[in-house]
């Protein structure tokens, strides 16, 4: 935790692929002289590497990575460097997002629609031992722990119209994803194109709000579209 005559700059670790966003908390950074944006990645992949370097002080990770999902950086960093704070910054709002990211290690959970400037002030936070989640967040959170009965009771009917969402052929797609056939292979099975798999895997991500093979079974299964 940061003293108040400590004046070493707050070493952060930005793991985000979109590039205007980036660009915008470099902008912020550049006016927050106690903050020091060490590194930035775009990748799961790259956010895992830099894990076997020196710990930042904060680590502010985004959950829909191109080559997978931020909450195993999360999980991974949390275990390799158990000093690091660690904040989502993402367009995710749904309990299972939150859930998982606040189970595998992080302390903190905001939307993106926070301004860059209020992220600043929420990183300080963080490092000062605070927990900033966005409102949002937090009252689904209160609402998960107050209302368990009606949660449960919810489950069901949600299952029902994630499957309705789901057309048959992306249904046939998300059954081999889950018995583990990679994308040619799957191809090859339906007899179609490895670009149309890919599409079929997109609609499926984009309908069940989740962003790598990992949380469209673990999401699919939840919701009643996948045996147990």
């Amino acid at each position: 935790m940061r003293s108040e005559n400590d004046s070493t700059p707050i070493r952060v670790i930005l793991v985000e692929d979109d590039v205007t966003f980036q660009q915008a908390l470099r902008q912020t950074f550049i006016t927050a002289t106690d903050m020091q944006l060490v590194a930035v990645l775009s990748t799961r992949a790259e956010g895992l590497n830099i894990l076997e370097h020196a710990p930042a002080d904060v680590l502010l990770v985004d959950l829909g990575l191109p080559d997978g999902s931020g909450i195993d950086v999360i999980r991974a960093a949390h275990a390799k460097w158990p000093e690091c704070n660690i904040m989502v910054s993402t367009a995710f709002g749904d309990e299972m997002h939150v859930m998982q990211s606040l189970e595998a290690g992080a302390a903190g959970y905001l939307l993106k629609d926070s301004s860059t400037a209020s992220i600043a002030t929420e990183i300080r936070s963080l490092h000062q031992g605070g927990s900033p989640i966005s409102p949002l967040i937090a009252r689904q959170i209160l609402m998960r722990f107050r209302q368990p009965d009606a949660t449960q009771a919810l489950a069901p009917s949600t299952a029902n119209a994630s499957r309705a969402r789901l057309s048959a052929r992306e249904q046939q797609v998300l059954e081999y994803i889950t018995k583990g056939f990679n994308s040619d292979e799957i191809a090859g099975l339906m007899g179609v194109s490895r670009h149309t798999v890919l599409t079929f895997v997109r609609r499926i991500y984009k309908k069940l709000e989740v962003s790598s093979k990992t949380e469209a079974i673990y999401e699919a299964r939840s919701q009643g579209l996948l045996g147990a």
